[in-house]
């Protein structure tokens, strides 16, 4: 089942400030699509308008039957949400089989609770678990419609970090062979998930493309920035300018960047953080901040040579000089 939307709606708080999303993305049968981008972007809100929440402008079509003016519970799309939206009063398994109350093919409760590894928690209250017992019961419940596309609003979000990589491994699984949207402000989510990723800012589509793409050469500096890229105009670093022989603004991933005794271009340690199994070193080049991974021994201050592979340097927004306004 492809989904495709092509919608416009702006949006009024307290009568004065508007928001306006206009967006445009398909996804293709069993496909797993993740609206990536920063608070504020626009991500929940199209995902909502495409779910029937809001009104727009514009279609909303499932395999090309335009659902644009059916009701959200009619449009056979399974919607989990980052606060879970559980019924407090019902039972897990109640919660789970509360579709079968206006859909007449649903999933066996107990079926799927098992699937996730929840069974135990089947007449217990959602007030009593975890968030990540929650958020299983959730999309336990949104998958037990039988849908046609899922809707994922930052359903790891609220979850600690050990619980978060355990659930977006179940994650995977889950949607391997099913329709969905997912959205998020994380980029390793993004990663681990999606087939391909659709970049939002400012409630427009800046970018898409496979993660690959997306990560290894993106196309402004806004998503360098935000996928977690080096993103330097070579007008401020001549010595790195001269070294990879490119003009205007690259991006490079730190990953891609080697630290040594020698190399293309010398540099400044000017700060160590520690990450997990390794180290986020800041090395100042001329007049920009290059971050690259390292298990060496440093202290700020120390001279250190990088080697940058040409082939892993993306040139974006060639001739840009000033950063796009933050939203």
């Amino acid at each position: 089942m492809s989904l495709h939307a092509d919608v416009s709606a702006t949006f009024t708080a307290d009568g004065t400030d508007s928001f306006h999303v206009d967006a445009e993305f398909e996804v293709e049968r069993g496909e797993s699509l993740v609206i990536l981008g920063p608070s504020g972007s626009g991500k929940t809100l199209l995902l909502e308008t495409v779910a029937g929440f809001h009104s727009h402008d514009g279609p909303v079509t499932l395999d090309g039957r335009r659902v644009s003016d059916t009701p959200p519970e009619q449009r056979n799309f399974g919607f989990v949400f980052q606060d879970y939206a559980l019924f407090p009063h019902m039972t897990v398994r109640e919660n789970v089989d509360f579709g079968s109350r206006y859909h007449d093919d649903t999933r066996d409760p107990d079926d799927l609770l098992a699937e996730l590894g929840v069974s135990d928690l089947a007449d217990r209250y959602p007030p009593t678990l975890s968030g990540g017992e929650q958020q299983r019961v959730a999309l336990a419940r949104a998958l037990a419609i039988r849908p046609e596309v899922m809707l994922l609003d930052e359903p790891l979000a609220a979850l600690d970090v050990p619980t978060r990589q355990a659930l977006r491994d179940d994650l995977a699984d889950v949607l391997a062979d099913v329709t969905a949207v997912y959205v998020t402000h994380n980029r390793t989510t993004a990663r681990a998930i999606a087939d391909r990723i659709v970049v939002m800012n400012g409630g427009q589509v800046v970018q898409v493309g496979t993660p690959e793409e997306i990560f290894e050469r993106p196309s402004s500096r806004m998503v360098a920035r935000f996928t977690g890229a080096n993103c330097i105009g070579l007008s401020d670093a001549p010595s790195l300018r001269d070294a990879l022989d490119m003009s205007g603004t690259v991006a490079i991933r730190p990953e891609a960047v080697r630290l040594g005794d020698d190399g293309d271009v010398r540099g400044t340690v000017e700060r160590i953080v520690r990450e997990d199994a390794t180290n986020r070193v800041t090395v100042a080049v001329d007049d920009v901040q290059v971050e690259v991974f390292s298990d060496r021994s440093l202290v700020d201050g120390d001279p250190v040579w990088l080697t940058i592979p040409s082939e892993q340097v993306h040139v974006c927004d060639a001739g840009q000089t000033a950063e796009p306004p933050a939203t």
